[in-house]
Parts: structure tokens; C-alpha cells; sequence
């Protein structure tokens, strides 16, 4: 009897402890991505805190969508306006291009004094940014935000390298690796040179006749002016020194941005000197148009403008084309204008990206529009933020859900981080809140971002339809896990700087997931 005793004791010994063992033994067998991922959903779970605590250090990979004068923060630009001598007029809350200290005129204050009145600093950041701002009648978000950006300019040109320093700053911190900075280099020579000559409805030979005349005279001075802005970052960042900065480590290029809401003459001027720029200068990858969709001539001249791209794109193929489209919403223009702002940009713009998309739903044949993206491989640059705050466009509201939907490439972006005051993570935090997205559909986002960047080269991954973007190339198979790589793949590294940022992207997510 004792005996038996014995032996049924020991055996429920043995099977408790064989209970508490199997949980141990398949959390440590379980792979590093699978625990990052039950982290991250416990993260989600408890709320937004905790997941930006998990998503700030998530590797990010690229921001494709950041227009560099609203990223930086309104206290930088007053700085810069102090250091320039700059007056603010009080009563419009902006920056005064005309005058400067001490000629300040009545109604206005020097910039450096600012500091010194805490009401005027605050009701100055207020007014380049979003901050504080509440919708009112005749005063929308979407006329706020884009009136921020006459109210603070005027800054001289030489802090162009302390702003890239400080957008690469914050997003060494987050664990971004790769931004595309939006920038418009001076144009006006080749604007008049356009109006001299007069507009040509034939747009090969009117650029004919702009080369001819030198309109690409203009080049030496842009990218001198870029050859300054990078010394004057690499120097703020000690890049190549023992003390460099993690800033140094994030790769920076550029879009030359066309304002699309200029006459027809100046638009072709700034396409023509946007593609000339990039076949010239590699740092210059693509260009984009911007200003709002919806100001009059960017919907009267819209078609026009695609049908510029159209006729130059064949002579400049190397030269990558994002176009912003369909930023736009039910109400702020007629449904005419919603019907085919992003398949026009797609098929006759030749954009490879399409920035924000908002109103695709609202697309002629919007379902054959999404499987045509899809197909193609166009990405949509996403971002949350900034269609809430000038569109009102958030939530179920949004189509992120839809272009999930549908397999269309997508990646977070921040537009404009300083006007906005947020930055990458805010927007990885608001998706995954908001939509419920897993790990995985991030992790898939992240490599997007990087895939359809506009770095040469070919990519890591295998081209599949629908996008999947998990099965390296056969040269790389088998060799993700490892530090280096070595043969076919080491070469593809040497000769891709697309492979290289995406081999670099998944070493951040072995050492990130490696910490769970």
C-alpha cells in the first residue's frame, strides 16, 4: 500500500513538473519573430503607451514621404529666423520676408526677441504647426496646415544641412535607416526662361527649346548649394569620427518637389529641371508634385500635367517618378474631381508611388484601379496623421484597410513631422491602434518601405504577386540569419544599394527580435 502510494505521488510529481515545463520549453523554441510578435500583441492590447514604447525601437526601415521644410520643428525655424535677423509680424503670426532687425516696422518685433515673450513664442509655434489647433468656421485643418508653411518661411537656405541633420536625427532614434527628402531648389531662372519662350503644347520640343537656351544652367548652383547642406550635416553629426553621431548611419536622398499650383509654363520649367537634376546628380532620386490637390489650377491644369510626364518620362527612364493623388475627400471638390486624380497619375504620370490616396474608393472602376496597383507593384505612401488633421479623413474612413485588402504595397509615412508635431512612430503606433494590424503586416510594411524606395539596384527579395517580400533572392537564400554574406549574395550587396539597405534592415530586425 505504501508503495503504491510512493509511486502515485511521484507520478503526479512528475507530471506537474512536466506541466510547468512544456510552456518553457516552447517559449524557448518558439523563433525570436514569433516572440517579438506575442510582445507586440500584448503591447497592443494594453494601449498606445506601451506600444510606442515596443515600436519606437522596431527597426522602421524608410520614411519616402517627408517634405523636408515641414519637418522641421516650428522652435528650429524661429531659431533660424533670430539667427537671421528676421522680423515677425504679430498680428498674421509669420515670419516677414521684407524686413529685417532693426528696421522692424510697426506691428512687428525682431525674431531674437521672441524668446523673451513666452506668449508670442507659444502663439508663434501655433501658428507654423498644428498644435492646439480646433477647427472653427472659415478656419479648417486643411487650410491651417497649408498656410503654415507661407507663415515660416523666409529662413535663409544655409540651415538647409541643419534641418537634414535634424529629421536624420530623429530618425536614427526610432530606428529608421533611409529617408527621401522632399525639396524645392530654386527654379525661378528656369521658370522666366519658360515664360520668355513661351508655352509649347508640344512638350519634347518646348524642352528642346529650354536646353537649348540653358535652362540647365541652373544646376551647378543646386547642387553646390547640396554639396554645402551635406558638409554642414556631416560636420554637426561628427560623421567619420570617433564621437559620430547614430544620425551619420541614416541614409539620406532626395525628390526634387514641382509646385504643382504654379502657371503651366513654371510647372514644365521645374519638370524639365527636375529631371535633368536627377540624370546629373545620383543623391536627386525622383520628384514628386506637390501643393494641395484641390487649389484651382491643380485641378484645372491636373491632366495637363500628367500629359507634361508622359511626353518627357521615355526621354528621362532612369528617373523615378512618386506623384501625390488623391488627396482629396468627398466635399472639398466636385465629384468630378475624386474620379481619377490616381489612375491618371499611375497610367499617364508614370508614378511607381502614389502619396496618401485618399479618395481611391472614389475612383472610376476603383476596384480594376486597386488590382492595377496592386499588379504593378505601386506603393501608396500612408499617412494617417496628416489626412486626419487636413482632410478629416481617419479610421474606418480611411482606406488603408482597402489597399490591405487588395495586396497594394503600403508604408507608413509622416508628411510633414514638424507642421503635424509627431513623428514615424506616432504613425506606426496610430495604424496598429487603429486597425488592428499584427506584427506581421508592419514587419511587411517596413520592407516595403525599403523595397519601393528609389536607391539603385536590385532587391533582396523575390518579385511575387500578390507582394510578399519574405524570400530573398536565390543568391541570398539560406543566408539572412548570418552576418556577412558571402558568393552571389556579397555581390549583389556590393553592386545594390537597394540590397544593401534591405540586407542592413533585416540585420536590425535579428538584433531587435533577438531581444525578446
Amino acid at each position: 500500500m505504501f508503495r503504491a502510494k510512493r509511486c502515485q505521488l511521484l507520478c503526479f510529481s512528475l507530471m506537474v513538473c512536466a506541466a510547468f515545463a512544456a510552456p518553457a520549453r516552447a517559449q524557448k523554441a518558439a523563433t525570436p519573430e514569433a516572440r517579438a510578435a506575442k510582445a507586440y500583441e500584448s503591447a497592443r492590447m494594453e494601449g498606445p503607451p506601451a506600444l510606442r514604447t515596443f515600436l519606437y525601437e522596431m527597426p522602421k526601415g524608410a520614411d519616402l514621404h517627408m517634405h523636408l521644410s515641414g519637418a522641421v520643428y516650428a522652435e528650429t525655424l524661429l531659431k533660424d529666423a533670430a539667427e537671421d535677423g528676421m522680423c515677425v509680424n504679430v498680428a498674421a503670426l509669420a515670419l516677414d520676408k521684407r524686413h529685417h532687425a532693426p528696421e522692424c516696422e510697426s506691428g512687428e518685433v525682431a525674431a531674437g526677441a521672441v524668446a523673451g515673450d513666452q506668449h508670442l513664442y507659444d502663439e508663434l509655434i501655433d501658428s507654423f504647426s498644428m498644435r492646439t489647433f480646433v477647427p472653427v468656421a472659415g478656419d479648417s485643418g486643411h487650410d491651417h496646415f497649408f498656410d503654415t508653411f507661407a507663415k515660416f518661411s523666409g529662413t535663409d537656405k544655409r540651415h538647409l544641412g541643419e534641418w537634414i541633420d535634424e529629421v536624420a536625427t530623429r530618425a536614427a532614434a526610432q530606428n529608421e535607416q533611409y529617408l527621401e527628402l522632399m525639396n524645392t531648389p530654386d527654379f525661378s531662372a528656369a521658370a522666366a526662361l519658360a515664360v520668355k519662350d513661351g508655352f509649347d503644347p508640344d512638350f519634347r520640343r518646348y524642352r528642346a527649346r529650354l536646353l537649348a537656351d540653358g535652362i540647365d544652367k541652373s544646376l551647378p548652383s543646386i547642387r553646390q548649394q547640396l554639396d554645402e547642406a551635406e558638409a554642414d550635416r556631416r560636420e554637426r553629426e561628427h560623421c567619420g569620427q570617433k564621437d559620430a553621431q547614430a544620425a551619420c548611419k541614416v541614409e539620406v536622398r532626395y525628390l526634387f518637389q514641382v509646385l504643382r499650383g504654379q502657371p503651366k509654363e513654371s510647372v514644365f520649367a521645374q519638370v524639365v529641371l527636375a529631371f535633368e537634376l536627377a540624370k546629373a546628380d545620383p543623391r536627386v532620386v525622383g520628384m514628386n508634385f506637390v501643393m494641395p490637390e484641390d487649389c484651382y489650377v491643380c485641378m484645372h491644369d491636373y491632366r495637363l500635367q500628367m500629359s507634361m510626364l508622359d511626353a518627357l518620362h521615355g526621354l528621362y527612364p532612369q528617373v523615378h517618378i512618386s506623384l501625390h493623388a488623391g488627396e482629396l475627400t468627398e466635399g472639398l471638390v466636385p465629384p468630378d474631381g475624386l474620379r481619377f486624380h490616381i489612375r491618371s497619375a499611375v497610367e499617364q504620370g508614370h508614378a511607381e508611388r502614389i502619396g496618401h490616396g485618399v479618395d481611391v474608393t472614389y475612383e472610376d472602376r476603383a476596384d480594376d484601379l486597386l488590382k492595377e496597383m496592386a499588379a504593378k507593384h505601386i506603393l501608396v505612401e500612408i499617412n494617417l496623421t496628416s489626412n486626419d488633421v487636413i482632410l478629416n479623413v481617419a479610421g474606418r474612413d480611411h482606406p488603408l484597410p482597402v489597399y490591405l485588402r487588395y495586396h497594394v504595397p503600403v508604408a507608413l509615412s509622416t508628411d510633414d513631422e514638424g507642421v503635424s508635431r509627431i513623428d514615424l512612430t506616432h504613425e506606426f503606433v496610430r495604424a496598429a491602434a487603429t486597425y488592428s494590424l499584427s506584427y506581421g503586416e508592419l514587419k511587411q510594411m517596413v520592407r516595403a518601405s525599403v523595397e519601393h524606395s528609389f536607391l539603385p539596384g536590385e532587391s533582396l527579395w523575390q518579385r511575387s504577386t500578390p507582394e510578399r517580400l519574405d524570400r530573398p533572392v536565390a543568391a541570398c537564400r539560406g543566408q539572412l540569419g548570418n552576418e556577412h554574406a558571402a558568393g552571389g549574395c556579397a555581390r549583389l550587396l556590393a553592386d545594390s544599394e537597394k540590397a544593401a539597405q534591405e540586407w542592413e534592415l533585416e540585420r536590425r530586425f535579428r538584433v531587435f527580435e533577438g531581444s525578446f
